[in-house]
């Protein structure tokens, strides 16, 4: 499903007009990515369906794929999502 998708079915179960959808929809998505990157928590979590949060990846020795040096790669946080049990439960029924 992609936005687009998400917003006309939105949009036809809550009759609003694609283009007031598609502000709504732009409004949550760029919430959740704001509070990702906060510095602060890094959790956004919608009960019954899951948790946003973020994973730090350690720095590491990597390897240049084309030349096969090694590079070094820099620490960084990530974007992880958690289902919950009720979403779990809805996909593996």
């Amino acid at each position: 499903m992609t936005k687009a998708d998400l917003v006309e079915l939105v949009a036809a179960q809550v009759r609003l007009t694609k283009k007031d959808t598609e502000v709504v929809v732009d409004t949550i998505l760029e919430s959740i990515s704001k509070a990702l990157a906060s510095k602060d928590d890094g959790k956004v979590e919608l009960r019954g369906f899951g948790s946003f949060r973020t994973r730090q990846r350690l720095a590491r020795q990597g390897r240049n794929p084309q030349s096969g040096q090694s590079v070094h790669v820099s620490p960084k946080r990530i974007p992880f999502f958690k289902p919950g049990k009720e979403l779990r439960r809805l996909i593996d029924s």
